[in-house]
């Protein structure tokens, strides 16, 4: 089909050879897209199978979705066990404020639930101000627009989530925005229809994929097989983890880093991609700002430095550096850990300093900017929020860096403002599809004390969590994707796409809708739309299409251009350049510099560990590094879905053959896993993909479902967090998840 025909305001449709929905048999068939509760940030491709009475029976992949091609995991193709689970929130529910963290639930409507909701919230707006009310959210994915829209128009500034640092994405946007003026990602053609055959587009002759293990879980809108379809057709990789995964035993050059020293290891390239002169001179020249303060301190970072710091063999570290600089274009999937570590800034600095000074910039196949419909990173509908209410956010006198990219407030100071009243009391909280104290939050027992505080506590998910039992005084049933109208947009360059609805469970309803129903309560100028639908549409302006018109054909692409510096649109006042203070990719940062940070990239040990606390080391001789995925969950979902949970039925630590045999531990065994901060219990699983024996990994998030309501699932037993602490790094963003110390004990008999 040709372009006009394809064409529509800004958006590009290629039509599809089915409807979005039709008959297979005895069965409805709906296309959509997963991106939403339960389930990742990838809005994977789906067809929805509902038989006669609308039930959900069955998932698969679409085959006529260009971005998954009919490929699917385990958590989209077992949604019909959890759409109709039996224990699903289905109702909204309330109790006494003093019967929180008691199993006394009472079944409510939803009229007396937002009427309880109205009522508590405007009554301490009221007494306290707006900002007494924080709002917090889970990870990414659709709930992000309907939550800072809410927080907003409610008139607090404080909206975000509990996670110290931010440090899950928002250092790395963060800091692109400080340093560039944009985020970037992977140039894989996801932006064109026909993809790796697009003429103009370039296969990256190499990818770097840092911290990130994308086969298993990803954002970015970026998909883990992608990285084999490009190995097929002969992209070289070079893979950064202390794991050998899988795309780590299929790379060409394989680095298997100590947790937590990524920042030394880009110093160590870039001290040899500039003194062996193999960066390109001609865009670092024109485009690049501070080139020569970068290159004196890299003078700091030797190579057999760096491999002493990173425990990666020299000879590694410089053969990545050739093939880095000997590659046009080279591009770089990175991912998580490099967020959670508390000096997450620098370390996205330097890394990101080696894709600039070869070159590897806003051209085909190197790192574009996202053309997203939204950048959810900041939220939607900043306008409502009053002026004189954005000095108050919480973290914006101490980290300037809230400043840029995005409008969210500091989880450690909002901790600390919690325990302390300072500087202003906080008595209100909304979550919205989260459930801080068993994933997100450092320290979960601080987490719950700090929230136990407020007078008021509401909460909306899918199923009871230990959050909701230990702290919520009212529960809405929210709806999983398969229930509701939705569209995906953000979180990568490519597209919009449409979620939607077949099947209805009790009385859920969507993020979306409870967020409109209860806004139009809050605030009625700031939600004026009737529907979901028209909401929704007002989101997908950009694209030039409505909900209703992107059902039939959705994915909608936005168009990609590349070299946009040299022609002015990467600039808001059309110069060519970036959009920064110098009008140039600030290698020497002058956001930093006014912000009192160190401008240029630097390595800070990870504290505590081997080098930086040598005595705690020796009571606590393992490396620790947390947060290794699961096909069967994501985060601290899906833990009471049979199937999946069948799949991984118990948290685990990683633990290599070698150090096994030193702990006189076997495969299977329950032991106790402690460092100075805390304890919790998990079992041993036996691996020799830890590339030191030194090192240990455990998955995150850990709760039981079939435990104890009343001692909130067990989630202080189990979780892996009762080991870490607040402790973001010197911008306010980045911590320590990722890297820390420990040791394993056994238990003892009774435990």
């Amino acid at each position: 089909m040709d372009g006009e025909d394809m064409e529509k305001s800004e958006g590009i449709l290629v039509p599809h050879e089915k409807p979005y929905q039709y008959q297979e048999g005895e069965y409805t068939v709906t296309r959509g897209s997963a991106w939403s509760g339960p389930g990742c940030h990838l809005g994977c491709g789906v067809l929805l199978y509902t038989d006669k009475d609308d039930k959900l029976v069955k998932v698969e992949g679409d085959p006529e979705n260009p971005f998954t091609q009919g490929r699917l995991c385990v958590r989209c193709l077992d949604m019909p066990e959890v759409v109709n689970h039996k224990d699903r929130l289905t109702y909204p529910m309330k109790r006494a404020r003093e019967d929180r963290g008691k199993d006394k639930w009472e079944r409510i409507s939803w009229e007396e639930a937002y009427d309880i909701a109205e009522t508590q919230l405007n009554a301490i707006k009221e007494k306290y101000g707006a900002e007494s009310v924080v709002f917090i959210h889970g990870t990414g994915r659709d709930i992000a627009p309907w939550q800072s829209r809410l927080c907003w128009s409610f008139g607090s500034p404080n909206y975000g989530n509990v996670l110290s640092g931010n440090a899950c994405y928002l250092p790395r946007v963060a800091g692109m925005a400080a340093t560039t003026g944009s985020f970037w990602v992977a140039d894989v053609a996801q932006h064109f229809p026909d993809r790796y055959d697009h003429e103009g587009w370039t296969m990256p002759e190499v990818m770097f994929v840092w911290g990130n293990n994308p086969i298993v879980a990803n954002s970015d809108g970026f998909f883990g097989h992608w990285v084999i379809d490009l190995q097929k057709r002969g992209m070289k990789t070079v893979v950064i983890d202390p794991r050998i995964t899988f795309l780590a035993s299929k790379a060409d050059l394989y680095l298997p880093i100590r947790p937590g020293t990524d920042a030394a290891l880009a110093l160590g390239m870039l001290n040899v991609v500039i003194n062996e002169d193999l960066y390109d001179h001609e865009f670092v020249d024109l485009w690049c700002y501070g080139f020569d303060a970068l290159a004196e301190r890299v003078q700091e970072y030797p190579v057999d430095k760096v491999a002493e710091i990173t425990w990666i063999p020299a000879e590694k570290i410089v053969a990545a550096a050739h093939l880095l600089a000997e590659s046009k274009p080279a591009t770089l999937q990175w991912g998580l850990a490099i967020d959670m570590t508390r000096e997450a800034i620098p370390a996205g600095q330097a890394i990101a300093a080696l894709f600039q000074i070869t070159g590897n910039i806003d051209c085909p196949g190197g790192l574009v900017p996202p053309a997203e419909i939204m950048a959810y990173s900041g939220g939607w509908g900043r306008d409502l929020l009053p002026e004189e209410q954005e000095p108050k956010r919480l973290g914006l006198d101490r980290y300037r860096l809230l400043q840029m990219g995005f409008k969210q407030s500091s989880p450690d100071v909002l901790i600390e403002t919690l325990e302390t009243g300072e500087p202003y009391e906080i008595h209100g909280a909304h979550f919205q599809t989260t459930n801080g104290i068993a994933c997100m939050g450092a320290a979960p027992r601080r987490v719950y004390n700090a929230f136990n505080k407020c007078d008021f506590i509401m909460s909306v998910d899918l199923f009871m969590t230990p959050t909701i039992m230990a702290l919520a005084d009212l529960v809405m049933p929210a709806a999983t994707f398969p229930e509701r109208n939705g569209i995906r947009v953000g979180d990568g360059p490519q597209r919009g796409e449409i979620i939607n609805k077949v099947t209805q469970i009790g009385e859920c309803k969507s993020d979306m809708e409870i967020n409109l129903e209860l806004g139009k309560r809050l605030n009625p100028e700031a939600w004026p739309w009737n529907t979901v639908e028209e909401m929704l549409s007002e989101l997908l302006k950009p694209t030039g299409y409505t909900f209703e018109e992107l059902r039939e054909d959705a994915p909608v692409y936005l168009p990609v251009e590349y070299y946009k510096y040299k022609t002015g649109k990467m600039r808001k006042d059309g110069q060519p350049g970036f959009q920064t203070a110098t009008g140039r990719i600030e290698l020497w940062s002058t956001f930093y510099n006014a912000a009192e940070l160190d401008p240029l990239p630097y390595f800070e040990e990870p504290e505590p560990g081997p080098t930086s606390t040598p005595e705690l080391f020796e009571k606590y001789p393992l490396v620790l590094t947390t947060g290794a995925r699961r096909w069967s969950y994501f985060h601290s979902e899906h833990r009471q879905v049979e199937r999946l949970r069948k799949m991984h039925p118990d948290p685990t630590v990683q633990v290599h053959p070698d150090m096994l045999k030193q702990l006189d531990m076997v495969d299977g065994e329950w032991v106790w896993i402690e460092n100075q901060n805390g304890r919790a219990k998990i079992r041993i699983e036996e691996t020799p993909i830890l590339s030191d024996p030194r090192i240990v990994a455990c998955d995150h998030a850990w709760w039981r479902p079939e435990g104890d309501p009343e001692k909130f699932f067990d989630v202080f037993e189990y979780n892996i967090n009762n080991l870490m602490i607040y402790d973001p790094g010197k911008s306010g963003f980045g911590s320590n998840y990722k890297t820390s110390i420990c040791r394993l004990y056994k238990l003892e008999d009774g435990e």
